[in-house]
């Protein structure tokens, strides 16, 4: 049976794959992945996919090897020495030097199968920082789809021939004998954390300074490759560097690289600064929710923020949502799908309160922005009211990374003031029915007098935030009058421009001269109704067309050199006359005059006017 027959099979077998065991391979290389699968299928006797398939179904142990297969997990220390003894003596010392000395440094080591190239990376970090100091910054983050491979690599276990490659003194160093295996130093090993990551589906990991994906992508399709090369410049610091394997360039990709040494497969991060370029990379890069790399850390936080009684919003200092808790998402009609969006997209970002120019505000001052007695209507009408916070999330560094905004639900505060007046009458009435005694008669009037002195401050408060409220009424009002009358300017200019535009249209409709005007590629802007009546040919077919290569009567290329000459020239007049052919198929004799013409821009055109002087 050919490949094309088994085409669908092939498709309902990866279906079946992503959809039982999460793992998508419709982004690798097809050629690749069939030769695979093929090789897997001959081992086990399956004739054709759809057979191979319900091998899988029945023996659910078929999906460890088809997966080792597939994924091929080869790697060793130090592969491709001068690579890694350039990352030594370049890279590592670049990174270090541009850290404060509190600051991390954070290393992603992708598709790291057994784990030799995290232990690699961990032992050149332990060299270049000591000890103590690599057990408080280094921070490896060590992930593979391979789940098994990745528990082989939590052991740090080695046999003696995996070793040769490792220099004598760092084998010395970093690991110690355990019967036939070598095991990698428990103080190295702690900094390295494993998780389970794929590349086309999974957020990356964020702030990373060396990222390690060695020999992945060539696995890859060129538009998976584009997906998972945009996610993996948005975990890159902007000083971040990228380290490939040997088969793997960017030359396709220097909008988001730029090489430091392509020899050694080295590459620095193109940092974009504004926020339309940001949105570019994050569109490329696909949907980017919290990652499941280190589930129990992530799940722990994002449980954290859902637990606070406030709703909350974190933003990052391009405007874009980086965190959403519970609360905000179900009392203001947020999704998760919203994280990755630029604020400014949201109706949040300006109702019940601008929080852009809060934003701004907390960002310039480097202060905590506050707003008080916000008021909200619910679908039901039911006013609520909020304290909206908003505090700038600035690192150690004194780096401002992004901002918290909060809403404190206050709505409870109105309801407690209906309840003290029901407590208010309350108490009178009390106090009338319990007069035989003049002790209880002074406490309730002293409970009373206090009550309604907290009432006073209470409506003080409410009048001060209802002027507030009523000073930026009028101040949208009159920004609102502006654009009105911006707007109108705006409307007489277009009508004007319309009636300009329409009177030249008749000129041109009008002159009895046919009428072509090209630009300095000799290609036609314009073409008069004269001319189509001489030559046959609507202006909707010539225009945005070159000249030269229009099928008309007229001998064009007799024309080429004394157009290109007033092209270039920029002045004087072009004139001859030539034997034309009309639309009807009869000879005349044609009157050309080729005239240069300045453009707005700085730029030249042509005005051709074409007249028949004699009919044949």
């Amino acid at each position: 049976m050919s490949d094309q027959t088994q085409k669908p099979d092939l498709e309902r077998l990866l279906e079946y794959l992503r959809e039982s065991r999460g793992f998508d391979f419709s982004g690798y290389k097809r050629t690749t992945l069939v030769r695979r699968v093929q090789k897997r299928m001959a081992q086990v006797g399956a004739k054709d996919y759809a057979a191979y398939l319900d091998h899988l179904q029945l023996h659910p142990e078929e999906f460890v090897a088809l997966f080792n297969t597939i994924l091929i997990n080869v790697t060793s220390y130090f592969r491709d020495r001068p690579a890694w003894e350039y990352l030594q003596t370049e890279i590592l010392p670049k990174i270090i030097a541009s850290k404060q000395r509190y600051e991390p440094i954070r290393v992603w080591s992708a598709g790291v199968a057994s784990g030799e190239e995290a232990f690699t990376v961990a032992m050149l970090l332990g060299e270049a920082l000591g000890a103590s100091e690599y057990r408080e910054r280094a921070k490896i983050y060590a992930t593979d789809v391979d789940q098994e491979a990745l528990a082989q690599a939590r052991q740090g276990r080695a046999e003696e021939k995996d070793l040769e490659e490792v220099p004598a003194v760092l084998r010395e160093k970093y690991f110690e004998r355990e019967g036939h295996h070598y095991v990698l130093r428990g103080d190295l090993r702690r900094s390295i954390i494993f998780g389970r990551h794929d590349l086309m589906q999974d957020a990356p990991i964020s702030r990373i300074d060396l990222l390690i994906s060695r020999n992945t992508l060539m696995y890859f399709e060129a538009e998976a490759q584009a997906k998972i090369l945009a996610r993996l410049h948005y975990s890159l610091t902007d000083k971040g560097y990228l380290f490939l394997g040997k088969a793997e360039m960017l030359l396709t990709r220097t909008a988001l690289f730029t090489a430091v040494d392509p020899s050694q497969r080295v590459f620095t991060k193109v940092p974009h600064e504004s926020l339309k370029d940001r949105l570019v990379v994050l569109a490329q890069a696909g949907n980017l929710e919290p990652s499941n790399i280190m589930p129990r850390q992530a799940r722990v936080r994002e449980l954290m923020a859902d637990a606070m009684p406030i709703a909350q919003i974190v933003t990052d200092t391009g405007g874009i949502i980086t965190a959403i808790n519970d609360r905000a998402r179900s009392g203001f009609g947020l999704v998760t799908a919203d994280v990755g969006r630029p604020l400014q997209d949201l109706e949040i970002s300006y109702r019940p309160v601008d929080l852009r120019s809060m934003i701004d505000e907390a960002h310039r001052h480097r202060k905590t922005v506050k707003v008080q007695d916000v008021e909200r209507r619910r679908a039901n009408a039911e006013p609520e009211f909020f304290d909206v916070e908003v505090v700038p999330l600035i690192d150690k560094g004194a780096t401002l990374l992004g901002t918290s905004i909060s809403f404190t639900d206050v709505s409870g505060y109105n309801r407690v003031n209906r309840e003290l007046e029901r407590s208010k009458h309350a108490l009178e009435t009390a106090s009338e029915e319990l007069q035989s005694t003049n002790e209880e008669l002074e406490t309730t009037n002293e409970e009373l007098q206090s009550t309604v002195e907290e009432l006073e401050t209470t409506n003080e408060e409410l009048q001060s935030s209802n002027e507030e409220l009523e000073t930026m009424n009028e101040e949208l009002e009159s920004t609102n009058t502006e654009l009105q009358t911006i707007n109108t300017e705006l409307q007489d200019r277009s009508i004007q421009l319309n009636q300009v535009n329409t009177f030249m249209e008749q000129i041109m409709a009008n002159l009895q001269l046919g009428v072509a005007v090209l630009d300095r590629d000799l290609r036609v802007q314009l073409w008069n109704r004269r001319a189509q009546d001489m030559w046959g040919v609507q202006a909707a077919e010539t225009i945005g067309q070159p000249m030269l290569g229009l099928d008309i009567g007229l001998p064009l290329n007799e024309l080429a050199k004394p157009i290109k000459n007033c092209l270039n020239s920029g002045n004087g007049l072009q004139e001859l006359t030539v034997q034309a052919t009309n639309r009807r198929g009869k000879s005349f004799t044609c009157r050309v005059q080729c005239t240069a013409m300045g453009g707005p821009d700085g730029g030249r055109s042509v005005i051709l006017l074409m007249e028949a002087v004699e009919q044949a």
